[in-house]
């Protein structure tokens, strides 16, 4: 199965937590991310600050933030339809990181 290969090539934030993406194949997405900022990696991009610091890592081609989180950009590429699938996952590391007593 051939798992197609896109590369961010420049990003611009239009609102809070909502960046506007643009391809190699010229497909322009327009994301917010709020939905999908949970559980312990993702969700320390709650922090504003945190998730303006994001950029274009050079060697893959996708966004990435100081703490580690990334996303692949074929999946931000086709968000569409990943973005419920994506949001029931982000429900589920929320849910892992909500300590249990």
């Amino acid at each position: 199965m051939e798992h197609p290969i896109y590369r961010v090539i420049s990003f611009e934030k239009v609102g809070a937590y909502i960046l506007r993406i643009v391809f190699d194949d010229n497909t322009i997405q327009t994301i917010d991310f709020r939905p999908v900022l949970k559980g312990a990696l993702y969700g320390a991009l709650e922090d504003e600050i945190l998730f303006d610091q994001v950029s274009i890592d050079p060697e893959v081609h996708t966004l990435v933030w100081p703490n580690g989180a990334d996303f692949d950009p074929a999946t931000l590429h086709d968000w569409p339809q990943y973005a419920e699938s994506m949001k029931k996952l982000a429900e589920k590391w929320d849910r892992e990181t909500i300590p249990t007593k």
